[in-house]
């Protein structure tokens, strides 16, 4: 089945790209979800007239992302664990975790956004990314500290 995405799919096409997908695919998931018509010379004629204010729009969106990216980089957190004797953490920070973090700093971000490749379960300096928006990402440094022993 011949389709022309009206979105910007990860993994499939750009907007206003035919492509060919699995005719269920097609039916069942992109046409109902408003990601994509079917490749006819109308709509073809139609997408292509439309497509100019589409990327006008999709480029302000990019740089607004943009801008918030720059913005994010600048950002560092620092989270206190407690320690093992051998310098191992009890628990993780995790995903959630920064997003807490960056909810405190002002930043509204969505979890799934945060990209941890699994939890960080070591004292140090790490890099995480987030990605802002479908080619737009950010880097922020992320610091585990161990948990000062209170001696009495």
């Amino acid at each position: 089945m011949k389709v022309l995405l009206k979105k910007s799919i990860e993994q499939l096409g750009n907007y206003g790209d035919a492509v060919t997908v699995a005719g269920g695919f097609g039916r069942n998931y992109l046409i109902p979800k408003g990601f994509a018509i079917l490749a006819t010379p109308g709509n073809i004629r139609q997408l292509n007239s439309e497509k100019e204010a589409y990327l006008k729009k999709e480029a302000a969106k990019r740089a607004d992302a943009q801008k918030a990216a720059d913005k994010l980089s600048e950002v560092s957190l620092s989270f206190t664990k407690k320690v093992g004797e051998e310098g191992k953490l009890f628990g993780y920070v995790t995903a959630h975790d920064i997003e807490v973090e960056l909810k405190g700093k002002g930043f509204e971000l969505e979890r799934k956004s945060i990209h941890l490749e699994e939890h960080i379960k070591t004292l140090g300096s790490h890099t995480v990314s987030i990605k802002i928006a479908s080619e737009v990402n950010a880097e922020i440094k992320v610091e585990v500290v161990a948990e000062e022993e209170e001696s009495e």
